[in-house]
């Protein structure tokens, strides 16, 4: 049996990978004479940023960068009492911070 070059195998990984998500965690133990010196726990989400703000992450950063896009279209234009309402998921900026 030879190994196939499968291409479009890696453009389906990284379609699941940014569609779907995925977590990666690991627990490092850093040992010398089998003496425990340092304990590293790591944990990464990795995902298309629509997906993270779909589940609640970066939400913040999500809400500052669309209001920072409003306030760029509007050329320094605000409403009539001088405040910016943006939301996002039914939560608005303030709600955020």
């Amino acid at each position: 049996m030879k190994p196939q070059n499968d291409e479009d195998a890696l453009v389906d990984l990284l379609d699941v990978v940014l569609r779907d998500g995925a977590i990666l965690r690991a627990d490092v133990i850093v040992s010398v004479a089998d003496v425990p010196l340092i304990g590293i726990k790591l944990s990464a989400a990795i995902a298309g940023m629509e997906t993270m703000t779909e589940y609640g992450l970066f939400e913040k950063w999500d809400v500052d960068r669309r209001a920072r896009a409003v306030e760029r279209r509007r050329y320094g234009r605000q409403s009539e009492d001088g405040t910016e309402s943006i939301t996002v998921n039914g939560r608005e900026r303030d709600e955020l911070e």
